[in-house]
């Protein structure tokens, strides 16, 4: 999930539960604008890294621990990194998003914009 800066949804992709974050991020971050990209230690990749360079973003990720050559971020920028959790905790508000009872993805997907469009409305 993508979220902005006051941490309402903008974008979903859903995977199967042992599918990496970070190989749906290019997706998510595909015409999109900003100043940084503010994600965790699982999204530090050298690919990433480049696209959102390429973006002309900054990428506030720490780094990995198994990572050879650190490298650095804004630390006080990555404190704004709560935000998309709070974002899924507003969400997870919604107890059909929690327990996910829809079977199918494309019923679970769209509740999920019906939930993100009440989240913007209020």
């Amino acid at each position: 999930m993508l979220a902005d800066a006051l941490g309402r949804p903008l974008c979903f992709v859903v995977t199967a539960g042992q599918v990496g974050d970070v190989t749906q991020a290019p997706a998510l971050l595909a015409g999109q604008e900003g100043a940084a990209v503010i994600a965790d230690k699982a999204y530090d990749s050298n690919a990433l890294r480049a696209l959102i360079a390429q973006m002309g973003a900054e990428a506030v990720i720490p780094c990995n621990p198994t990572r050879k050559i650190i490298i650095s971020h804004d630390a006080i920028a990555y404190r704004l990194r709560n935000r998309i959790e709070r974002c899924f905790n507003r969400l997870k508000h919604f107890r059909r998003f929690a327990t996910r009872y829809d079977r199918r993805t494309i019923h679970f997907l769209g509740f999920v914009h019906l939930a993100s469009a009440r989240i913007w409305m209020v």
